[in-house]
């Protein structure tokens, strides 16, 4: 693996936990992710499910856990299945795990080969009065026309045990995963820390007439030297215009002088995630309009990211949020104020040019699982990102941070990353 093993003792804690969330007499399934192929005989890369990962820190398809904590048996309370190696298979993908190093990583003593899964789970299905079954309930747009390997498992147990009861994984883990492990947050730190290096090796590179994709092979050079597992999600290399689009990743225009870009990446370290952007002028200097959007968007981060703390609502962060970003607009005059105090309370006018959500869940996803009906908890890792997108100006701004929760406030991970017009103008400058 290119991280660092995780103490088992962290999967022996959170299945603890999952378990005394579970109904009497009834045991969870959870299965890993697909294997997902593009063309011909080639695959895209592997990433575990985050539920099983968090449950056992296997990082390797195909493969099942099954818990039974009120299993008469001892060795059926916890059963983790996983692929059996073979000569060939060694010789085309190279070595998988042994049932030793699966236990090692997991802390589960009994470990048997995936192939036996159907066997040995219908010797304790009938004894047990209930299924829990993993299934994504985060963000249906991106699934709702795929079948996963987590959708199989519910129609073959619903075939094969249609007189249980079920529940949802998804449902426990959500609420588990919400609050971050002194060692959860120790990864994420990890993950911070690869990111603000990977952020001053662009800075370094950046110059006119560049193309947006040789920043992204820089970022990408520098998370693969200092051990990162992967990008944790594409990033968006945005110059001029193109940072106003909010999901542009093509990060194949050219950097033109007097631009500014849209830096927005996270770092994967041991499949904990990192989320940070930031915006520098490509050639080392921002404008006078440059330097007038990029200290609202400041102000707004610095501001709003106090809001982060205990028992605040989602909702009323995120209206505080777009109070403080509306009166940005007006100072910088994009909006009126009398149109502004006279608005339609259910068509803002700042939605024009602030347009998205400013805090999301961070952990194992980069949107992280969770119910954002809750109050904040100490624990908890949150992004701030507000943001400013001008397209008559060809001006996109966003910065972004990431921000645990604590019980006096937040503690920002990526306080190391620079942020300051002067900071980075100033590396820019000595690093060309």
């Amino acid at each position: 693996m290119r991280y660092n093993q995780i103490s088992n003792k962290l999967f022996i804690k959170n299945r603890i936990h999952f378990s005394k969330k579970m109904s009497f007499n009834s045991l969870a399934i959870l299965t890993s992710n697909d294997v997902k192929h593009n063309n011909a005989d080639d695959v895209m890369g592997f990433t575990q499910n985050n539920d099983l990962f968090y449950l056992c820190g296997i990082d390797q398809e195909e493969t099942i856990l099954v818990m039974y904590p009120n299993a008469y048996k001892r060795e059926n309370r916890e059963i983790l299945f996983i692929k059996e190696t073979n000569e060939q298979v060694k010789i085309w993908d190279g070595d998988k795990l042994s049932k030793e190093q699966a236990a090692d990583i997991s802390g589960i003593s009994r470990v048997e080969w995936v192939h036996d899964f159907e066997k040995v789970l219908q010797l304790m299905a009938f004894d047990a009065d209930g299924i829990y079954l993993g299934h994504n309930e985060h963000i249906k747009r991106v699934t709702f026309n795929q079948q996963t390997q987590q959708d199989r498992m519910i129609i073959w147990c619903k075939e094969k045990y249609p007189l249980h009861d079920y529940y949802r994984v998804a449902k426990i883990t959500r609420d588990l995963r919400l609050i971050k492990s002194d060692e959860e947050i120790a990864m994420m730190q990890k993950a911070a820390d690869i990111s603000v290096e990977s952020f001053k090796r662009v800075l370094k590179a950046c110059k006119p007439d560049m193309k947006e994709f040789e920043l992204e092979a820089e970022l990408s050079y520098n998370l693969i030297k200092s051990g990162a597992t992967r990008h944790a999600f594409k990033p968006i290399i945005a110059s001029g215009k193109n940072a106003c689009a909010l999901h542009y990743n093509t990060n194949d225009d050219v950097c033109e002088n007097g631009e500014m870009i849209l830096l927005d990446f996270g770092v994967c370290y041991a499949n904990y995630n990192s989320d940070t952007t930031r915006c520098f002028p490509v050639n080392g200097t921002f404008s006078k309009r440059q330097k007038e959007v990029y200290s609202s968007v400041l102000y707004c981060l610095k501001e709003g990211s106090k809001l982060l703390k205990p028992g605040i609502l989602p909702s009323d962060y995120e209206a505080q949020m777009a109070k403080l970003v509306e009166a940005e607009l007006i100072k910088l005059g994009l909006l009126d104020a009398i149109d502004v105090a006279n608005q339609n309370s259910e068509k803002p006018l700042y939605k024009k040019y602030f347009m998205h959500g400013t805090a999301h869940h961070i952990g194992l996803d980069i949107h992280d699982v969770g119910l954002y009906s809750k109050p904040l908890e100490a624990g908890m890792v949150l992004t701030c990102e507000p943001g400013i997108y001008i397209p008559e100006e060809g001006i996109g701004c966003r910065l972004e941070n990431d921000y645990l929760i604590t019980k006096d406030g937040n503690f920002n991970l990526t306080e190391a990353m620079p942020i300051e017009i002067e900071e980075i103008e100033a590396l820019m400058k000595s690093l060309s």
